[in-house]
């Protein structure tokens, strides 16, 4: 039964590499049923009493998703950038919502589950364009970035944390959303909405038009922009390693399991989170805090259930 306003809300925010398992080539299959083993855990939390609102990345599926459109780009025209973060909302919000309804009807619950194609407002001066950051797509060896930079003038590609290297594309900073009052009354009425997949298609405001930009905005500050938007009182930031790690993959890591936002900044400032991994989901989580959240989490996807229990990964508080 969907749960009213007066229970409280978490925002869900699932990793794009999450959703896609290391060693995958990204098929649909392989998705679908990554996403389907995860919603099993959210229909659980849903269940158990709690009003959820869920929000994904997309940066290895838009990135599949531009090399589809390039390769075809011979035989049809190819989209731009923005128009790409909006197919990549299409299906995997038609993954998450559909198997999130079958776990729903497997449990007898008949809370209704809507994805939302979200735009996302950004500002035209934002210095991330002419500075690209956000990885998307797939790994790259250093040998293959190399060929395809000689290639591909225009590419940008960077080393990503001892992963691989990674094309690089501006990623401004999420000013505010625009369908959050239609976000709010789906959520006020217990819906379970999907919303500003990808971090939301960015859009500027054009002689009073809105129009599309080619940027990917990271999907963690965007759910930032929703949770704080929607007065949620949890931010859970749910990605493909346990939580927070100082000195992560050196001998020295050290997990941490509680901390307050004070101490998270800190490490933040001593340059302990990579840009293009931890570093957007500690500053994604010290904004909520910052802005009135109650409570924020970072932790490995499999273990959701836990997470939100706060029996597992970095839960984080004033």
């Amino acid at each position: 039964m969907p749960l009213s306003s007066g229970h409280p809300l978490a925002v869900i925010a699932l990793g794009g590499n999450a959703l896609l398992q290391r060693g995958e080539r990204g098929s649909f299959d392989e998705q679908y049923r990554n996403v389907r083993r995860i919603m099993s855990q959210v229909a659980d939390v849903i269940v158990n009493g709690q009003r959820l609102l869920i929000t994904h990345g997309n940066g290895p599926q838009i990135g599949a998703t531009l090399i589809r459109h390039e390769l075809a780009g011979q035989t049809v025209p190819v989209f731009p950038l923005y128009a790409c973060g909006a197919e990549t909302q299409g299906f995997l919000g038609y993954m998450i919502q559909q198997s999130l309804e079958s776990e729903l009807a497997k449990r007898g619950d008949d809370t209704p589950v809507v994805t939302l194609v979200t735009e996302v407002v950004v500002d035209r001066s934002d210095p991330a364009f002419k500075n690209p950051t956000k990885p998307i797509g797939p790994f790259y060896t250093e040998s293959q970035a190399h060929r395809l930079s000689m290639e591909r003038k225009e590419l940008v590609l960077k080393e990503d944390s001892g992963r691989g290297y990674r094309r690089l594309v501006p990623s401004p900073d999420p000013k505010s959303i625009q369908e959050v009052q239609a976000i709010r009354a789906l959520v006020d009425k217990g819906v379970v909405a999907i919303a500003c997949g990808g971090g939301g298609i960015p859009i500027l405001q054009d002689n009073g038009n809105l129009v599309g930009v080619d940027a990917v905005i990271d999907k963690d500050l965007t759910a930032e922009r929703l949770a704080t938007s929607l007065k949620a009182s949890t931010l859970a930031i749910m990605t493909d390693v346990d939580g927070v790690f100082l000195n992560y993959a050196r001998d020295d890591q050290h997990f941490l399991s509680h901390v307050g936002s004070q101490d998270l900044a800190r490490y933040a400032g001593e340059g302990h989170f990579a840009s293009g991994s931890m570093g957007p989901k500690v500053e994604a989580v010290l904004r909520f805090l910052r802005n009135g959240g109650r409570r924020a989490v970072i932790g490995y996807l499999e273990t959701l259930k836990d997470v939100l229990n706060g029996k597992a990964g970095t839960q984080i508080t004033n």
